[in-house]
């Protein structure tokens, strides 16, 4: 599956299936009328993407839709949840944090207190663990799978980069002046105070 195969899929599960519980349902479908190499390539291009989207600027429009903070999970679950949203968007968001501000699921938060977000929370931690789940039920081990579907991600990967940290400079989000300069449009929608 190379990464145009990846985003065809991506694309496609957010066309077929309403929410993340949906989605997922689908996606475990679809990955399971493939091949094996398949499952663990998808995985693969998954993690390739995320690793793109390891920037501070991006975690910074997180810290900032999320009222000022954003943990080291939640912006993993954030990222994965950009990807849901399709390739269009994922690659505006990594040219610009601030392009999120177009995107309706983010606008669909504006002025709603976080608390009543509930399925409508950027984050979409599942998404990392399907392929995983599919590679159990195709195999016949599901729940002991762990450590053989890794190793077969890791066996595609290859010699990769390694985990680093997050790409670019780090800026803090709170500070009023800085955030309106670089996230002019995601500062107006989701002020601070609000979340005071």
């Amino acid at each position: 599956m190379d990464i145009d195969s990846f985003w065809k899929l991506i694309e496609e599960c957010r066309r077929q299936a309403q929410g993340p519980d949906e989605r997922l349902a689908w996606l475990r479908g679809a990955l399971a009328r493939r091949s094996l190499a398949e499952v663990v390539q998808f995985q693969v291009r998954l993690d390739e993407v995320m690793h793109e989207a390891f920037t501070w600027d991006l975690w910074a429009a997180a810290d900032r839709i999320f009222g000022g903070w954003c943990s080291d999970d939640g912006f993993c679950y954030f990222g994965l949840w950009m990807v849901g949203l399709g390739r269009d968007a994922f690659s505006r968001a990594l040219a610009d944090p601030d392009s999120l501000a177009d995107v309706p699921e983010v606008q669909y938060l504006v002025g709603r207190p976080r608390e009543m977000w509930n399925d409508d929370w950027p984050g979409w931690e599942s998404l990392d663990y399907v392929a995983m789940e599919v590679y159990g039920v195709l195999t016949g081990v599901d729940n002991d799978c762990g450590d053989a579907f890794y190793e077969a991600v890791e066996a595609e990967q290859g010699d990769g980069e390694g985990s680093s940290g997050p790409l670019g400079q780090r800026w803090d989000v709170r500070r009023e002046d800085e955030a309106a300069r670089k996230l002019p449009r995601l500062s107006v929608m989701f002020p601070l105070r609000s979340f005071a």
